[in-house]
């Protein structure tokens, strides 16, 4: 089965070229096209084999909310013309990630469970379990590493060091709280729990923008609602919607992403379990049926696809 490992493109008018861990972003005066492959990366490290379909549904898991979230902050996207492209407005983007979060999971529980009582900056109180719910939703940002790990960072930091202007900041986490506020209420229609997720922004002119993806498994944590309670009661690991399987896998298997650990062999079998749950999840947060799309030559169509676009 073909899959979109990588591209390398050279198209009329295009200004630059930049391969993030997923997505491949051409770069022209005024426009971005962002195109997003089938890798795969955990712990800021993308794995040897591509997975069929992830592109296409993290690229329409995207478009799917930054459309129902363009009422509350103007976004990026202009037009998404084929199921693995999005093109949109060029930004001059903040060089730190908004992560908020509503639960207790992943890297903040790692650190938690750690004995940290503080994540970049914010205080946590003792006696909470593994995906216990917090008081109220946190943001702990991050650093937007191009290459290696995502560095947590405290606000205060991010406003000593001037990555951010306070105005902006304040800005910005305005927007987290009111994006990670409509996402929890999408996902709640859906029968699930929005855990976690992660926002980036950029700027034309003074205009903030919502950019990147939005609430995709890529960026995002979600579980189950209706065994929550019973499982956080019985101590029991959450039934979830995210990336996180795929870590864990890791972890039982060695790989943490650190100097000297190798990542385990993916066999056929588990890289279709992956693809598998990828659509899984597309469906249940979006409530659209996924079409698979032709895979006979996926970068001829692609290409055709931006061509077309960029002659309108």
């Amino acid at each position: 089965m073909n899959t979109i490992a990588e591209t390398h493109f050279q198209f009329p008018g295009q200004t630059g070229f930049y391969k993030g861990k997923v997505r491949d972003v051409y770069s022209f005066e005024k426009r971005l096209v962002m195109i997003a492959s089938d890798r795969i990366s955990a712990f800021d490290v993308i794995l040897p084999k591509a997975i069929p379909y992830k592109g296409q549904v993290l690229n329409q898991t995207a478009a799917h909310f930054l459309n129902a979230t363009s009422d509350i902050v103007p976004n990026w996207l202009s037009e998404v013309p084929d199921p693995n492209v999005s093109i949109g407005i060029k930004c001059q983007a903040y060089p730190v990630e908004m992560v908020v979060r509503g639960y207790l999971a992943g890297h903040a529980w790692r650190e938690y469970a750690a004995g940290k009582r503080s994540v970049c900056g914010v205080a946590l109180p003792d006696g909470l379990k593994e995906n216990d719910k917090l008081p109220e939703p946190i943001i702990t940002p991050t650093t937007k590493a191009h290459e290696g790990h995502d560095e947590d960072i405290s606000r205060e930091q991010i406003l000593a060091q001037g990555l951010v202007s306070e105005e902006d900041y304040e800005q910005l986490e305005k927007y987290t709280l009111a994006l990670f506020a409509r996402g929890t209420e999408m996902a709640a229609d859906r029968g699930l729990i929005l855990v976690d997720t992660k926002y980036e922004f950029g700027q034309i002119d003074g205009t903030i923008y919502l950019i990147d993806e939005i609430h995709t498994p890529d960026s995002s944590r979600y579980f189950y609602q209706d065994v929550y309670e019973e499982n956080q009661w019985s101590g029991l690991p959450q039934k979830q919607l995210s990336k996180e399987f795929v870590r864990e896998w890791l972890i039982q298997n060695g790989f943490q992403g650190k100097d000297g650990q190798k990542v385990p062999e993916m066999d056929e079998a588990r890289v279709m379990q992956i693809s598998d749950r990828y659509i899984e999840l597309f469906e249940k947060v979006t409530g659209n049926k996924f079409q698979k799309n032709n895979l006979d030559d996926p970068l001829k169509r692609i290409e055709a696809a931006v061509l077309r676009t960029l002659q309108q």
